[in-house]
């Protein structure tokens, strides 16, 4: 059968490792080789099981949704790089592409099937990318937009722009879900992007910078 795809699970929830290396490890040339919950834990689990993939989700701590963007970076930049194959709950077509960006492989959405996990698994140690319909979708349409002119400010979807017109009224993600008609946990996703794409760390210092670029 040829050697086994080592592989590592990084996510911050023990009951997803422990419900991926479940069904992982039905498939005769798989050997899941350790577990993080940490970006600190999978560098040093990585360095010292050498796998050929990793699952990565990009929240990896209470502070940050995209934690894992940076530990991406950071994997794929060592010698030998592992395979990054993103597993996540966030679709965002930016988050693709800077995942993308920092050498992941591939993208999948944690609600894919066993079936078509195992295959990206594969694809990805075969070298090949494997991306999921959804992500899949936002990678194409990035591809087919025409190249936008320069602009004063950053690129937020029209979605973001709601929540920061929100965040100005002073709403709290609660009441931002309940004027979007969408989760808290939702809401607190698009804040997170946000911030990172205006380079903020607040949500008032986020309001500050929209208003100053015109964003409100």
């Amino acid at each position: 059968m040829g050697e086994s795809i080592r592989l590592v699970i990084v996510d911050d929830h023990a009951i997803v490792r422990q419900g991926l290396r479940s069904i992982l490890e039905r498939e005769p040339d798989i050997e899941v080789v350790g577990e993080a919950a940490s970006a600190g834990e999978a560098l040093d689990l990585v360095a010292a099981s050498r796998p050929h993939i990793v699952l990565l989700d990009l929240k990896l701590s209470a502070g940050s949704d995209v934690a894992g963007l940076t530990l991406c970076g950071q994997l794929t930049a060592a010698t030998p790089a592992p395979g990054v194959l993103v597993v996540t709950t966030f679709l965002d077509q930016q988050l693709v592409l800077e995942a993308i960006q920092r050498g992941a492989r591939g993208y999948v959405l944690k609600d894919v099937d066993a079936v078509a996990l195992v295959a990206a698994i594969r694809a990805v140690r075969r070298g090949e990318s494997a991306f999921d319909s959804h992500s899949a979708t936002m990678v194409v349409r990035s591809l087919a937009a025409p190249p936008s002119p320069a602009a004063s400010g950053p690129d937020l979807t029209a979605r973001e722009r709601e929540v920061l017109t929100l965040l100005a009224r002073g709403l709290s993600n609660e009441a931002i879900g309940r004027e979007l008609f969408i989760s808290a946990t939702t809401a607190k996703f698009h804040v997170g992007n946000v911030m990172r794409k205006l380079s903020v760390t607040r949500r008032a210092e986020a309001v500050y910078a929209g208003s100053k670029l015109g964003l409100i």
